[in-house]
Formats: C-alpha cells, sequence, structure tokens
C-alpha cells in the first residue's frame, strides 16, 4: 500500500485515513464495520482454541507425562506465560513499523500452525522411553527423552512468539473496521470489545473442554493436534475477507523510535520551559505524545496482582480440581482442567446482559455511551478478583479438612469425597471479574493511547499480564524454597499437605491493597477527551 494514498482528500463516503486492499480510499459502504470485523473474530476464536488447547492442561502435561513438581511446573507455566504476554510489547512494534496489522496476523497464523504441529509430533510414542505407547491419564508415567523435551520446549516457546504477534494486531485490526468519527460506528466499536471477548471465550470454552478430555483419556497428541487444524481453516477464513477491510498505514519508522524521540522532545521542552514558543511543532507534539503514554503507567501499575491472581486458574485451581470427586452420572469423569470452561461459559452468559441491559440502563443515569467508565468497571473487576480469592481460600480449607477427616491426606492421587461443584464459585467470580477487568483494560490501552500507537496500546495491556506471570513465578520459587525449611512447602506434590489456602490469602491481602491504590489513581486520571455521541456528554 502506498501511504501517501492516506494524505488524498477522502471522497464522499470514504473513510478518512483508511484504504481498501488496493491501497485506494477505503469506501465507507463496502469495506469494515461489523462484516469485516466478523473475520477477525473468527481468527481470533480460532486462536483461543489453539493457545488454551496448550495451556489450560498444560500443568497436567508437565507434572504427569514429563515429571515436574507442582511447583516447578507451575512456575515454568508462569514463566512460559509471561513470555507470550510481554513479547507483545516487540511484535506491536514490528507491525505498526513495518509489516502492518494484517500481514503480522497472516505471519502469526503460520507460525501457530508450524508451532502446534511441532507440538503434536513432540507428544507422539515415538519419543517415549520405556516402550510406552501413550500419554494419558491411564498409562503409567513414562521417561520423556532429551529430543523430546527440546522439541517439547521449541515449539511451546514458538507458540509463545506465535501469540504475541496475533494477540495486539488481531484486536486492534478488528477495532480499525470501526470509524471512531462515525457516531453510529463508534458505539458500534465500543460494543465490539464486548463481543470480541464474548468471542474469545467461547473458543475458549469448547477447546478446554474438548481438548483437556482427549488429552486426558485418548492421548496428547491428538490433543495438540486437533487445535491445529482448527488454526489452518480459521487462517484460511481470514484470508477470503481480505477485499472487506480497512487498512491504516503508518507513516512512523517505529513506536520506540517514535517514543525515544518524544523523550528527547520532554527533556528539551523541559530545559526550554521558559521558552516555550520557540520549542518546534514536532517537538510539541512528541511532549504531547510520550506524556500520553506515561499517564497510563499509575493504571498499568495498579493492575498486576489482578494478572498474578489470573495465572492461578489454570495451575492451582486445575491440581486442586484433580483431588476431588469429578464424576457426573456413573460413567463420566469430567478432566480437572475442563472446570476452567466455567469461567468462559460464566464471561459468555454475563457478557450480553451487560451489553444490552446494564449498558442502556446506566447511560441513563451518567449519560455515557459505555454506561460506566472504564476505570470504574476495571475497579468492579478487581473487587470480584479479590473476592474468588478470598472464596478459593475458603474452598481449600475445606479440602484439606475433609482430606482429614477421610484419612487420606497422605494418598494424594485418591479422590476425596467432595463434589467438583464446590470449586464452580470461585471459577463463576474469575468470570464476572473478566467481563468488567479484562474487557475494561483492553479497551482503556485501546482507546488512551495516542492513535498513533494503538497496537502498542494493547500490546502494553498485555504487558500487565506478562509482568503479572512472571511475578506469580518469582512468588511460587521463593515461597516454594522458604516454606520447604520449616516444614512441608505451601506447595507440595501432595496437596493434601500443601498450604494452597494460605497462598491465597496472601493474594487477597495484596490485592486489597492495590485496589486501594487504583482508587486513588483512578480518581486523579484524565481521560484523552473523546466526545460521546450520547447527548453530547463528554468522557
Amino acid at each position: 500500500m502506498d501511504a501517501s494514498t492516506l494524505l488524498l482528500p477522502c471522497s464522499d463516503g470514504a473513510v478518512a485515513g483508511a484504504v481498501d486492499f488496493r491501497g485506494r480510499p477505503a469506501s465507507r459502504s463496502g469495506t469494515g464495520r461489523w462484516s469485516a470485523a466478523m473475520f477477525v473474530l473468527g481468527v481470533e476464536i480460532a486462536e483461543r482454541f489453539a493457545y488454551h488447547g496448550v495451556s489450560a492442561n498444560l500443568i497436567s502435561y508437565l507434572t504427569g507425562p514429563l515429571g515436574e513438581s507442582t511447583a516447578g511446573a507451575a512456575a515454568a507455566i508462569n514463566a512460559w506465560s509471561g513470555v507470550a504476554t510481554m513479547l507483545p510489547l516487540l511484535m506491536a512494534c514490528v507491525a505498526d513499523a513495518w509489516l502492518g496489522r494484517y500481514r503480522t496476523i497472516v505471519l502469526a497464523s503460520l507460525l501457530f500452525v508450524v508451532s502446534m504441529g511441532m507440538l503434536t509430533v513432540s507428544a507422539l510414542p515415538v519419543f517415549n522411553h520405556d516402550g510406552c505407547s501413550s500419554y494419558h491419564s491411564k498409562s503409567l508415567v513414562c521417561s520423556p527423552s532429551p529430543v523430546q523435551m527440546a522439541v517439547f520446549y521449541i515449539s511451546l516457546y514458538l507458540v509463545a512468539l506465535a501469540e504475541a504477534g496475533h494477540k495486539p494486531c488481531a484486536q486492534a485490526f478488528g477495532a480499525d473496521q470501526f470509524d471512531q468519527h462515525d457516531p453510529k460506528e463508534s458505539v458500534s466499536r465500543s460494543s465490539f470489545f464486548n463481543w470480541w471477548y464474548f468471542g474469545m471465550c467461547s473458543g475458549t470454552a469448547v477447546t478446554t473442554m474438548v481438548s483437556s478430555y482427549i488429552q486426558d483419556n485418548v492421548g496428547w497428541g491428538l490433543g495438540f493436534g486437533i487445535p491445529c487444524l482448527v488454526m489452518v481453516f480459521a487462517l484460511l477464513a481470514f484470508l477470503l475477507g481480505t477485499r472487506s477491510y480497512r487498512y491504516y498505514t503508518s507513516t512512523e519508522s517505529s513506536p520506540f523510535a517514535r517514543l525515544a524521540r518524544a523523550f528527547v522532545a520532554l527533556i528539551r521542552g523541559t530545559k526550554s520551559s521558559q521558552c516555550e514558543s520557540s520549542v518546534p511543532t514536532d517537538d510539541a507534539a512528541h511532549r504531547e505524545e510520550v506524556k500520553g503514554v506515561l499517564r497510563l503507567f499509575p493504571i498499568w501499575a495498579t493492575c498486576i496482582i489482578y494478572a498474578v491472581i489470573f495465572s492461578q486458574s489454570s495451575t492451582f485451581f486445575t491440581k486442586q480440581a484433580a483431588t476431588l470427586d469429578r464424576r457426573i452420572g456413573s460413567t463420566l469423569r469430567v478432566p480437572a482442567a475442563a472446570l476452567q470452561t466455567f469461567i468462559s461459559l460464566t464471561i459468555m452468559a454475563f457478557i450480553p446482559i451487560y451489553d444490552r441491559a446494564f449498558v442502556p440502563a446506566a447511560r441513563r443515569f451518567t449519560r455515557l455511551s459505555s454506561g460506566i467508565t472504564m476505570l470504574q468497571r476495571i475497579g468492579t473487576g478487581l473487587v470480584l478478583a479479590m473476592v474468588a480469592m478470598v472464596v478459593a481460600a475458603l474452598v481449600e480449607m475445606r479440602r484439606l479438612g475433609v482430606a482429614r477427616d477421610a484419612g487420606l491426606v497422605d494418598q494424594p492421587k485418591a479422590a476425596l469425597p467432595m463434589t467438583l461443584w464446590w470449586m464452580l464459585p470461585q471459577y463463576v467470580l474469575f468470570g464476572l471479574s473478566d467481563v468488567f477487568a479484562m474487557i475494561g483494560l483492553q479497551e482503556f490501552f485501546y482507546d488512551q493511547v495516542p492513535d498513533a500507537l494503538r497496537s502498542l496500546g494493547l500490546a502494553f495491556f498485555l504487558s500487565i499480564f506478562g509482568v503479572g506471570h512472571f511475578l506469580s513465578s518469582v512468588l511460587i520459587s521463593a515461597i516454594d524454597g522458604a516454606t520447604k525449611k520449616s516444614g512441608a512447602s505451601w506447595f507440595s506434590n501432595n496437596l493434601n499437605r500443601a498450604h494452597l489456602d494460605y497462598f491465597y490469602w496472601l493474594l487477597a491481602g495484596l490485592c486489597a491493597v492495590e485496589l486501594a491504590a487504583f482508587v486513588v489513581v483512578s480518581r486523579v486520571y484524565v481521560y484523552k477527551k473523546r466526545a460521546s455521541h450520547d447527548n453530547g456528554a463528554v468522557m
């Protein structure tokens, strides 16, 4: 595409600043809007299916076939998840400066296919030691070969790289299909973030149920292979929508370079504040741009513990669930990882209520098109996350009590006489928290960054969870080492002698401190001014 096309005056019916796949001004009626966004949403659903086909049950694979300890596996998963959510900072810059969001999505999807294919190969019987023929919950634990471990971890981190390219670009590219300057499309864009997360969760729910069951009861190779095939078909569907997309061409060299110039301009402006009129216009614009990024960091910093809490659902929650009575009826035994489905189902059930009932009702009082502000939405999610950890701690105390009363403390593989439904409330609370905090953060970091840095803004959002995963890994390793010295580790391989309840109480307390800090910084935060289209109200 020719960037100079963007400098041409838009004809009637064209979208300002956008071009079609041939580089011509994008027609408002022929490109973008929901008809185009649905293709992007489709590839995102498949990406969630592929990613969670790996991550949802990964702790079972590491502590089972690969023979790692509970604490070591949890720390390894958090480190991998941290990489997957920190790399988007780099990939967003690559997308904004060189490749563009569309090409980055295509390349990331191709990498997903390759890495998932490698992961499938790593789980095949050809790599097994000791003549083991398959990996599933009823098999003896096989000793992994060095080749298997190497292929597995290489492919795992390639999945992280694919995730890093996909995440910031797909959502930003989907939101780009709605013109923020058009009243109707602006309202649709705000709704898009809700339905985007609905689509993500539908993909997550399906893969958590299907893949975890296949991995536990059939084989890990097939469990990894099905998400790979889903990603192939989704990529083909995404390419079919090429003609209908709106593209925004960046004329900047690199977002990092742009920010570096902005910092220099800010320093120069500080030194010459007495001669403000002599400062070049470009420098003044760059100073405002860097200020626009810096003012987001207090919000970023006060959401880190929420990200630490978020990481527990795919690690320790799953290990807890594995100790419970998971029978439904006489034949069906629910995979432990499948309980994560209730997070997605809660989100899918509540998003339509939020979008169609809560927002219109709140709009009558606030006169905001979004019902409540983005920061109010995030704060509500933080409160729900704190309550979820309190409930999780109480349930874990109950589980430990049942193990003691049943005389099963030293039988970690025995199913406790405690139904899996005891864990349902904490999963539901996690889902409700995500509807408020996760979607609110996505919209906040897309909307409040300078317009030229929106992919980078979504990467900043993802970096919250990258830092949160790394912090969770550090906390687990540090607590594991400290508590081993004084007796049983909080994260003992025998969960009946562990103390996950102590860890959950610690996270609930940290979340309470974080919430207080968030309230303080959100009260002084000034939104980037943008007119709402409801009765002229301004956010």
